[in-house]
């Protein structure tokens, strides 16, 4: 853990985590406060191929990352030390593909600064920016130890219309994974 990262976890107060995907929604983090927040100068975005989690290497996945450009809405999760230990290790361990970084957020109590996981986009699992098609066709397809690409995108997208969350990206996506289940008969 960088000694920044370090320095805010044992600083003796909760720490905030900015979450945009299945920190959303994955039951690892318990009894933890969540706020509505929004995140400034980077969206969620499926930008990260997955080998393991959601896909394989003979087939990868897509998995979300913060990518730079707009904004993104979300939740601020106030953490212990012991569930931000948790959270860092389920993010930070394995393949690297994300730079942990502090950024101020937005809530309806005002502004509190909160971890983020940002995409990596100089390492080899970095997607970018697809094709609609081809994310849809990837999400569709891939599966790996932990599930299905499409269970994972659905779980996400349902959790955030639960909390009022609109994200028109993912849902032209969605919309596109649905016509090709559609038209694939899936």
């Amino acid at each position: 853990m960088p000694a920044a990262i370090a320095a805010l976890r044992d600083g003796g107060g909760p720490v905030w985590v900015f979450a945009y995907g299945s920190l959303l929604w994955e039951s690892e983090v318990f009894d933890v406060r969540a706020e509505e927040a929004l995140l400034r100068g980077y969206h969620r975005s499926f930008c990260l191929y997955s080998y393991d989690y959601r896909g394989t290497p003979e087939n990868p996945g897509l998995t979300l990352g913060l990518d730079r450009g707009g904004s993104c809405r979300g939740a601020a999760l106030r953490l212990s030390a012991e569930a931000l230990d948790s959270v860092w290790q389920r993010e930070m361990s394995g393949r690297p593909v994300y730079a942990p970084r502090a950024f101020q957020v937005h809530t309806a109590s005002g502004v509190c600064q909160a971890l983020a996981f940002t995409a990596l986009r100089n390492c080899p699992d970095y997607a970018g920016r697809l094709p609609l098609d081809g994310a849809a066709r990837i999400i569709l397809g891939a599966a790996g130890r932990r599930g299905s690409c499409r269970e994972y995108f659905e779980n996400t997208l349902r959790h955030l219309d639960r909390l009022g969350l609109v994200d028109l990206p993912l849902r032209r996506l969605a919309e596109r994974v649905r016509a090709l289940a559609e038209d694939d008969g899936i």
